[in-house]
């Protein structure tokens, strides 16, 4: 595993995003391009990275980690002040969890995350970053609108919930712990984290089901 730098992540991060077109496909083939030039990767390596992320990682990191505070209020505790020593502990620190920051989902508030500039994302935590993340349309109206995003997907949230957005970037990035669901006492991690979505960890998915 390498190890994050996260001033050498941000550098890296401004000056290929100068030299990137607006188009998200597009985008990702000159960054691929760029990174393979200066020799910082292989497209072998690529390939193998998109493999593993997509097929093995997934979401399952972060449905344990969301799973385990749920279960564990000292555990719970560590991933809201420092999340990133939090899941160092678990032996899922890597790539994008260096800086990283839990907010959690209450009665009150719900959060959802953006990343207004391209497509940062916890990925050693969450795997692969859906289309939709990357998309022009949801980057710009997360931050304007959104109610309206959160209601395309299926929340509809009450006049007394509050939403905070929050613009993820190459120096920090979020995780969304969502509410345990109502029903689930006595339930083991493996049970928990089957519960946990994806969306629900970006913050367009909210309330989470018992299994019937």
């Amino acid at each position: 595993m390498t190890t994050f730098d996260s001033d050498e992540a941000a550098h890296v991060h401004r000056h290929l995003h100068s030299h990137l077109p607006s188009d998200p496909a597009l985008r990702v083939r000159t960054l691929e391009s760029l990174v393979v030039d200066k020799g910082l990767v292989t497209t072998q390596d690529l390939d193998s990275w998109i493999e593993l992320y997509a097929g093995q990682v997934g979401p399952h990191r972060g449905a344990e980690v969301v799973a385990r505070s749920w279960l564990d209020p000292e555990f719970r505790a560590r991933l809201l002040a420092d999340a990133a020593g939090a899941v160092r502990d678990l032996g899922y620190h890597g790539h994008a969890t260096g800086h990283l920051k839990a907010v959690e989902n209450t009665d009150t508030q719900h959060n959802l995350v953006v990343c207004t500039l391209c497509s940062c994302y916890p990925f050693a935590l969450l795997g692969m970053s859906p289309a939709w993340y990357k998309s022009a349309a949801y980057r710009a109206r997360a931050v304007r609108e959104p109610r309206k995003v959160l209601a395309e997907f299926g929340v509809e949230l009450p006049e007394g919930v509050a939403v905070r957005v929050w613009d993820s970037t190459a120096e920090l990035r979020y995780l969304v712990v969502p509410q345990r669901p109502a029903g689930t006492e006595g339930m083991d991690l493996a049970g928990l984290t089957a519960l946990v979505t994806r969306n629900s960890m970006i913050g367009t998915d909210r309330d989470l089901k018992a299994p019937a």
